[in-house]
Protein backbone atom coordinates (compact mmCIF):
# COMPACT_ATOMS: atom_id res chain seq x y z
CA UNK A 1 0.00 0.00 0.00
CA UNK A 2 1.29 3.31 -1.02
CA UNK A 3 1.97 5.92 1.51
CA UNK A 4 -1.66 8.08 -0.54
CA UNK A 5 -3.07 5.01 -0.20
CA UNK A 6 -2.25 4.85 3.51
CA UNK A 7 -3.20 8.90 3.67
CA UNK A 8 -6.51 8.42 1.84
CA UNK A 9 -7.45 5.47 4.04
CA UNK A 10 -6.93 7.51 7.15
CA UNK A 11 -8.90 10.34 6.10
CA UNK A 12 -11.39 8.17 5.14
CA UNK A 13 -11.59 7.02 8.38
CA UNK A 14 -11.17 10.43 10.37
CA UNK A 15 -14.50 11.17 7.52
CA UNK A 16 -16.22 8.49 9.41
CA UNK A 17 -15.62 9.11 12.65
CA UNK A 18 -16.50 12.78 12.43
CA UNK A 19 -19.83 12.02 9.88
CA UNK A 20 -20.85 9.33 12.96
CA UNK A 21 -19.82 11.69 15.77
CA UNK A 22 -22.05 14.35 14.26
CA UNK A 23 -24.92 12.96 13.56
CA UNK A 24 -25.13 11.34 16.94
CA UNK A 25 -24.60 14.65 18.70
CA UNK A 26 -27.30 16.11 16.54
CA UNK A 27 -29.60 13.09 17.09
CA UNK A 28 -30.06 14.36 20.27
CA UNK A 29 -33.58 16.36 20.60
CA UNK A 30 -33.18 19.50 21.19
CA UNK A 31 -35.66 22.07 20.37
CA UNK A 32 -35.80 25.60 20.28
CA UNK A 33 -31.71 25.21 19.94
CA UNK A 34 -30.49 23.44 17.28
CA UNK A 35 -28.86 26.62 15.97
CA UNK A 36 -26.67 26.82 18.37
CA UNK A 37 -25.98 23.36 17.98
CA UNK A 38 -25.17 23.76 14.11
CA UNK A 39 -22.60 26.33 15.67
CA UNK A 40 -20.73 22.92 17.48
CA UNK A 41 -21.16 20.95 14.99
CA UNK A 42 -19.22 23.33 12.63
CA UNK A 43 -16.58 23.74 15.02
CA UNK A 44 -16.34 19.94 14.80
CA UNK A 45 -16.24 20.33 10.96
CA UNK A 46 -13.17 22.84 11.10
CA UNK A 47 -11.42 20.04 13.36
CA UNK A 48 -12.25 17.87 10.94
CA UNK A 49 -10.87 19.66 7.64
CA UNK A 50 -7.66 20.78 10.07
CA UNK A 51 -7.34 16.81 10.65
CA UNK A 52 -7.53 15.57 7.15
CA UNK A 53 -4.58 18.35 6.22
CA UNK A 54 -2.40 16.92 8.92
CA UNK A 55 -2.79 13.46 8.14
CA UNK A 56 -2.23 14.42 4.09
CA UNK A 57 0.66 17.32 4.83
CA UNK A 58 1.95 16.20 8.48
CA UNK A 59 1.18 19.71 9.69
CA UNK A 60 -1.14 22.23 11.56
CA UNK A 61 -2.96 24.23 9.04
CA UNK A 62 -1.61 27.60 9.10
CA UNK A 63 -2.62 30.76 8.77
CA UNK A 64 -0.43 31.50 5.71
CA UNK A 65 -1.25 28.51 4.09
CA UNK A 66 -4.81 29.23 4.22
CA UNK A 67 -4.55 32.07 1.77
CA UNK A 68 -2.40 30.66 -0.90
CA UNK A 69 -5.32 27.70 -0.89
CA UNK A 70 -8.15 30.35 -0.96
CA UNK A 71 -5.94 32.00 -3.84
CA UNK A 72 -5.42 28.40 -5.50
CA UNK A 73 -9.01 27.99 -5.44
CA UNK A 74 -10.28 31.33 -6.92
CA UNK A 75 -12.52 33.25 -5.00
CA UNK A 76 -15.83 31.85 -6.98
CA UNK A 77 -15.22 28.59 -6.18
CA UNK A 78 -14.62 30.03 -2.41
CA UNK A 79 -17.28 31.90 -2.41
CA UNK A 80 -19.54 29.03 -3.41
CA UNK A 81 -18.59 26.41 -1.20
CA UNK A 82 -18.68 29.02 1.65
CA UNK A 83 -22.51 29.86 0.84
CA UNK A 84 -23.43 26.03 -0.11
CA UNK A 85 -21.47 25.41 3.45
CA UNK A 86 -24.09 28.10 5.18
CA UNK A 87 -27.10 27.36 3.39
CA UNK A 88 -26.50 23.38 4.09
CA UNK A 89 -26.08 24.02 7.67
CA UNK A 90 -28.95 27.04 8.18
CA UNK A 91 -31.35 24.17 6.55
CA UNK A 92 -30.38 21.26 8.66
CA UNK A 93 -31.07 23.78 11.67
CA UNK A 94 -34.70 24.56 10.25
CA UNK A 95 -35.15 20.76 9.60
CA UNK A 96 -34.26 19.78 12.44
CA UNK A 97 -36.19 21.68 14.52
CA UNK A 98 -39.14 19.82 12.67
CA UNK A 99 -37.58 16.92 13.39
CA UNK A 100 -37.49 17.20 17.31
CA UNK A 101 -41.25 17.42 16.55
CA UNK A 102 -41.61 13.68 15.04
CA UNK A 103 -40.31 12.07 17.79
CA UNK A 104 -37.25 9.09 17.31
CA UNK A 105 -38.24 8.57 13.80
CA UNK A 106 -37.75 12.65 12.90
CA UNK A 107 -34.45 11.98 15.32
CA UNK A 108 -32.91 9.55 13.13
CA UNK A 109 -33.79 11.45 10.62
CA UNK A 110 -31.67 14.41 11.94
CA UNK A 111 -28.61 12.23 12.54
CA UNK A 112 -28.41 10.78 8.78
CA UNK A 113 -29.27 14.90 7.67
CA UNK A 114 -26.02 15.57 9.66
CA UNK A 115 -23.96 13.06 9.47
CA UNK A 116 -24.18 13.33 5.60
CA UNK A 117 -23.56 16.81 4.99
CA UNK A 118 -19.92 16.66 7.53
CA UNK A 119 -19.15 13.33 5.89
CA UNK A 120 -19.98 15.13 1.82
CA UNK A 121 -18.28 18.18 2.86
CA UNK A 122 -15.23 16.38 5.07
CA UNK A 123 -15.03 14.42 1.41
CA UNK A 124 -14.72 17.18 -0.86
CA UNK A 125 -12.09 18.52 1.40
CA UNK A 126 -9.77 15.53 1.24
CA UNK A 127 -10.25 15.44 -2.23
CA UNK A 128 -8.85 18.96 -2.47
CA UNK A 129 -5.84 17.96 -0.08
CA UNK A 130 -5.08 14.75 -2.07
CA UNK A 131 -5.10 16.53 -5.14
CA UNK A 132 -2.69 19.12 -3.42
CA UNK A 133 -0.47 16.03 -2.40
CA UNK A 134 -0.46 14.58 -5.26
CA UNK A 135 0.50 17.32 -7.10
CA UNK A 136 3.53 18.03 -4.63
CA UNK A 137 4.45 14.71 -4.08
CA UNK A 138 4.76 12.99 -6.93
CA UNK A 139 4.13 8.66 -6.54
CA UNK A 140 6.62 6.14 -8.44
CA UNK A 141 4.36 4.48 -10.96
Amino acid sequence: MSSLDKKRLEATLAIAGYAVSGGTASAVPTPGVEVPKQVVLTAADIAMYTSIWKIYFGEDLSHKALPEMLTELGIVTVAAMGTAYIVAKGSTAILSEIADWAGPMGWGVKAAMAGSLSGLFGAAWALYCDRLYAETHPQPA
